[in-house]
């Protein structure tokens, strides 16, 4: 069925890894009757985790729709990943939700995963809602969670659902707003007396919501400090004026696997959480590059913002919402990116991997069209009357880097094309051939990133890759000034080939070769002297010390000979090669590394830890200082050599908490034992690349 704008909710699912987002979706899809039975993550059956990655690993890995249809309601339901590497869905999700429920577990509490969901949540200025999961585990306890939330995040945390527990054992939950208890057996929501035993409890609690009811309006204010109770309408609204205004954070609870608290979540999403008619004007700019201001209106001029992309082997899926207007089949719009018409055919409403063809999709719905010819993530669709591009996702920079490599020979243009396609749905990796180390390069947000790319790349594309360190960039430069001859002398019958130069090396800062002739008496005729020159920028691509590129070098040819039968171009180039080879050992070579400028951003608890671990990896701390968002940035210089796992481990010394930024700076001297272990390898790898 269609709906209208006011019936339908837009819920990001987040939280850390293994909280329970995937299972929580499962629940309200098969109470709601979406779905006929209730899938298991264990058993590789869900809804939302249908890739054959995520089965096989039993965790999410992109973000997936859930739309929960419930009296007369559509919550489009996202889920997305808890682990780190794959928080580019979690943006994707977050760039379409009016609203994000973060989902803690009542055993392990606040995780970092918690925390940087409610910061992602705060970045983008979305309203907040929190659901404590897994109540029917051993060991679990809603109200000490509850406490280290409020102490965590402040006097907004407000709750809503409470459990009944008794002994150990959750047997049901209380709405406070609503004044109501519930059990749930025999896979039914029945409401039962609230347990007089919980009173003081209630109480206490009840007291927190009214307090932050109460601050949403003035009259609420007076009647709370009058001791009147509010009524549910005024309860109900109060919520939801101070979830819209960010002020209060409900929390609701409850279990996926039993079902308690699930059908009281929904409701309360359907309650609380905005409307996408309540939220605020997407912005964008117009043809002209003018900031417009698109609201959300079903009667408006039709625009669409494609947020994700899926490929298969049918084809390019992509997932859009519709901010203005309304999308038919059919329906010709102009992409605003390319400025070409894209002819829509069939549109969907997507639940997990099954795809629901439907009529159209109203302003504020989230649905998917098929085959699109030249249409991307972050692409515009709109009506050719109001051409308009929207802000697009802002993914982060990928930070690890690897070669890849086929197992087999051949297996080079399949990984290419592979990743290619691969990055019509990801845009969080980027992959090149890196023409000075020779290896074709992937870069992304850390070694669990790569391997799924590379288990696709082998269950799609039928290559099989391998990871290895990527080579460093290095450079070479001479220090000091030497004059060499070089000499290349051929007889055979018939012309033979002659090419004598005597060349000065010296160090120059310079981007590129510099190359003068400072020739008297014309010893070497003016029309061999590109031919010298030729020579010499084909033999600095080899340094000597471990065959890469020399930099900083000036070569000013100032005498030689010729013959005027046997000399020609080929002849001097090869004299200018040889004088090279010669010249370059005598002038004190030294090897160059790349620096790059590197800034961490970490809780103050951990610079100590982040300080001794760059001092190990030979950088230098600049500086540091506080970020707006309480961080601190410690800034320094890092040979890049020593950075290649640095995404790894710094996920790990701060739990997940930390992260860099980096980029290259300079060349500077390789210390003398550094280049002898490059010296070394760059033998091994030149050998290797000779076979």
């Amino acid at each position: 069925m269609s709906y209208t704008i006011d019936k339908i909710r837009n819920i990001c699912l987040l939280g850390h890894g293994s909280d329970g987002k995937t299972s929580l979706a499962e629940s309200m899809l098969y109470l709601t009757k979406g779905t006929d039975r209730l899938g298991k993550i264990s058993d590789g059956n869900t809804v939302c985790d249908y890739d054959p990655e995520e089965i096989k690993r039993h965790f999410s890995i992109s973000a997936a729709l859930a739309p929960v249809e419930y009296n007369g309601y559509k919550v489009n339901v996202i889920d997305t990943p808890g682990y780190f590497d794959f928080v580019g869905e979690v943006f994707q999700g977050l760039r379409v939700a009016d609203a994000g429920l973060i989902v803690l577990t009542a055993k392990s509490g606040i995780g970092v995963g918690t925390e940087k969901s409610w910061k992602y949540l705060a970045d983008r200025d979305l309203p907040r809602m929190i659901y404590v999961s897994k109540l029917d585990e051993d060991h679990a306890d809603f109200y000490k969670v509850f406490e280290s939330l409020r102490e965590m995040f402040g006097i907004s945390i407000c709750p809503v659902v409470i459990p009944i527990v008794e002994g150990e054992q959750t047997i049901g939950i209380v709405d406070l707003a609503a004044d109501k208890a519930y059990e749930f057996k025999g896979g039914k929501r029945v409401e039962i007396p609230i347990p007089a035993s919980m009173s003081d409890k209630i109480e206490e609690l009840k007291g927190i919501l009214d307090e932050a009811v109460a601050e949403t309006d003035e009259e609420l204010m007076m009647k709370f400090f009058d001791e009147e109770p509010f009524t549910a309408e005024e309860m109900t609204q109060g919520i939801r004026n101070g979830v819209k205004a960010k002020s209060l954070v409900p929390v609701f609870c409850g279990s996926a696997i039993s079902g308690l608290g699930t059908l009281t979540l929904i409701d309360s999403i359907v309650k609380y959480a905005p409307a996408p008619s309540e939220v605020e004007p997407e912005k964008g700019t117009n043809a002209a590059g003018d900031a417009v201001e698109i609201e959300y209106d079903p009667d408006g001029t039709v625009c669409a913002f494609v947020f994700k992309t899926v490929t298969d082997q049918y084809g390019r899926f992509s997932f859009f919402k519709v901010i203005s207007g309304k999308i038919t089949s059919d329906m010709t719009l102009v992409n605003a990116r390319t400025g070409e018409n894209e002819k829509l055919g069939r549109i969907y409403m997507v639940r997990g991997k099954k795809n629901i063809e439907v009529d159209e999709l109203v302003a504020g719905d989230i649905g998917a069209v098929s085959k699109l010819s030249d249409t991307k993530t972050n692409d515009t669709l709109c009506d050719s009357a109001r051409v308009v591009s929207l802000a697009e996702i802002e993914f982060n920079k990928p930070c690890y880097t690897q070669a890849i490599s086929p197992t087999a020979k051949g297996g080079e243009e399949k990984i290419a094309t592979g990743l290619t396609r691969l990055k019509d749905e990801d845009q969080t990796f980027v992959s090149y051939m890196d023409t000075e180390t020779k290896q074709y390069v992937i870069s992304g947000a850390g070694d669990m990133h790569l391997d799924v790319l590379c288990s696709k790349l082998k269950s799609k594309f039928g290559v099989e890759p391998v990871l290895e360190d990527a080579r460093v960039p290095y450079r070479e430069k001479i220090r000091k000034s030497v004059t060499v001859e070089g000499k290349h002398k051929k007889q055979t019958g018939g012309h033979g080939q002659y090419g004598h130069v005597k060349i000065e090396f010296e160090p120059f800062e310079c981007d590129d070769l510099i190359f003068e002739e400072k020739i008297f008496g014309g010893s070497v005729p003016k029309n061999f002297h590109p031919a010298v020159e030729k020579g010499l920028r084909e033999s600095i691509d080899k340094g000597v010390l471990a065959g890469y590129p020399v930099v900083n070098l000036k070569a000013t040819l100032v005498d030689g000979s010729y013959h005027d039968v046997d000399s020609n171009e080929l002849s001097f180039k090869l004299a200018a090669r040889l004088a090279f080879r010669a010249g370059i050992p005598q002038g004190n070579p030294v090897l160059l590394e790349p620096v790059g400028s590197l800034k961490v951003y970490i809780p103050d608890s951990y610079m100590g830890d982040i300080i001794g671990d760059l001092n190990k990896r030979r950088g230098r701390v600049m500086g540091m200082h506080p970020t707006e968002d309480g961080l601190q940035v410690v800034e320094a210089e890092v040979p890049m050599a020593e950075m290649s796992t640095y995404a790894i481990d710094l996920r790990s010394m701060t739990q997940g908490r930390g992260s860099f930024e980096m980029q290259f700076e300079r060349y500077e001297d390789a210390p003398p034992m550094v280049q002898q272990k490059i010296v070394e390898e760059s033998k091994g790898n030149l050998e290797d690349d000779d076979e």
